[in-house]
């Protein structure tokens, strides 16, 4: 019988893609997407400002789940997960950020990530200094629960990875139970999940919501760009970035995200004010 496409499998597959392939069926799912364009010169200041006061290296992307674990704290409303049809506020506040990596097995591009801990109560440098070293682990591969959780993909036939992610998430979220006895790490994605594209060149993304993770919120930040911005009734060339964010609507709606994006607007205008003066200044 004549082929409709010609096909051939690929094989070497990264972790990432075969999690992927796993995860997703046709869309069914209630997500929105929404873009907020900030204006980034007090922020780029602010972090500036902080880099001469501690020499540490402190990055939008830490600003940006700084400002969310603020966000999280001012809006508990957004900070849950669903369990039996239900909405459960969660106790911490806890942000998942991407990091990108080449896999040692495959030699291909893959994606990984770091869950920073109680972001509200944390300082930014102390956040940026976790996330710089753990970063630096986990693309070494070097992460034993990370690194643990990858070895345990590649070896699950692609058949039963969409079973294995499922029961997953059924123990360690429906049921609340810690899956340490099957070799996964406890609540890895905590409340919110953010990913750099603008790192990648890109000024826009939209990235979807992974079922397993129970994340209700993913935000991608964009590129700086310089813009065209009325200020005062004049038009004035202005540095700014997108937050480009996905959300899961059965659990927020337009009241939670305008709240929600009028305090990203207050922290940017004024980073020292929301996050204190730089350590050491």
């Amino acid at each position: 019988m004549a082929r409709n496409v010609a096909l051939r499998p690929k094989t070497r597959l990264a972790v990432h893609r075969r999690i992927a392939l796993g995860t997703w069926s046709p869309p069914d799912d209630p997500t929105v997407h929404g873009t907020l364009k900030l204006p980034v010169g007090p922020m780029q200041a602010y972090l500036k400002a902080v880099r001469e006061a501690t020499g540490q290296r402190v990055t939008l992307t830490v600003a940006l789940a700084k400002a969310m674990g603020i966000v999280l704290r001012e809006v508990p409303d957004s900070n849950v997960i669903i369990r039996w049809g239900k909405l459960y506020l969660r106790d911490d506040v806890d942000i998942f950020v991407h990091v990108a990596m080449i896999d040692p097995k495959t030699g291909k591009h893959d994606l990984s990530g770091i869950k920073l801990h109680h972001v509200d109560q944390r300082s930014i440098t102390d956040l940026a200094r976790q996330l710089e070293t753990s970063a630096a682990v986990v693309r070494q591969d070097k992460d034993p629960t990370m690194a643990a959780s990858r070895r345990m993909m590649r070896a699950t036939p692609q058949w039963l990875v969409r079973f294995a992610l499922s029961f997953l998430a059924f123990v360690s979220y429906t049921l609340n139970i810690n899956p340490k006895m099957f070799g996964a790490p406890r609540d890895p994605f905590g409340s919110v999940g953010i990913t750099n594209v603008g790192s990648l060149g890109l000024d826009t993304a939209y990235v979807p919501l992974v079922p397993y993770s129970r994340l209700p919120i993913f935000l991608a930040l964009g590129a700086v760009q310089e813009e065209a911005v009325v200020k005062d009734g004049t038009v004035t060339v202005a540095e700014m970035v997108g937050v480009h964010a996905t959300f899961d609507h059965r659990i927020l709606d337009g009241a939670h995200v305008g709240q929600m994006t009028d305090i990203l607007r207050r922290i940017f205008a004024d980073p020292t004010a929301a996050f204190g003066p730089p350590e050491g200044a």
